[in-house]
């Protein structure tokens, strides 16, 4: 039981020792940074002030915009702007916008263009529907022999081309 009592500090009457001198040391600094600290919440709050005083500026400057426009703009899309919170920014309401999922409509819009890709490696075109999908051309057998040779010819230069990097 005598192993287990617990210990105490003490202090030593001489100013000599090394121990006071070092905590006083650690409480000034202790000090500083508590200072250091209030600096940059004050710096960091002027600075957000400011953004905010020109975020608010360029606000007005796109709504005086948008009543140039208004008769471009139909009535719910000009609620819409009047209706936006101030605190969230035009552009942040415009990239959620785009980010909510397509109506049929626009979705059949886009998966009705239909464009022609060039594949380089192979030197085929493709035909790519809206979103990716690849389609099948319908072509005459003479036609297709033509593309069948191009493709091949094609693949052999790339093949060649990429052989000859490996020894160089």
């Amino acid at each position: 039981m005598g192993k287990e009592k617990s210990k105490k500090r003490r202090r030593s009457s001489s100013n000599n020792d090394s121990s006071s001198s070092s905590s006083s040391d650690s409480s000034r600094e202790k000090k500083k940074l508590r200072k250091l600290k209030k600096k940059l919440k004050k710096e960091q709050k002027k600075t957000e002030k400011v953004l905010k005083k020109k975020l608010k500026e360029e606000r007005k400057k796109l709504k005086k915009k948008h009543r140039s426009k208004s008769s471009s703009l139909s009535r719910d899309e000009h609620k819409k702007l009047e209706d936006a919170p101030a605190d969230i920014p035009i552009e942040l309401m415009e990239k959620s916008k785009a980010m909510a999922p397509m109506t049929k409509e626009e979705w059949e819009q886009k998966q009705s263009v239909v464009r022609r890709v060039l594949d380089e490696d192979t030197g085929r075109y493709r035909l790519i529907k809206g979103d990716g999908e690849v389609l099948e051309e319908i072509v005459s057998r003479d036609r297709h022999k033509q593309i069948n040779k191009q493709a091949t010819r094609a693949d052999g230069e790339f093949f060649q081309a990429s052989t000859i990097h490996k020894f160089l």
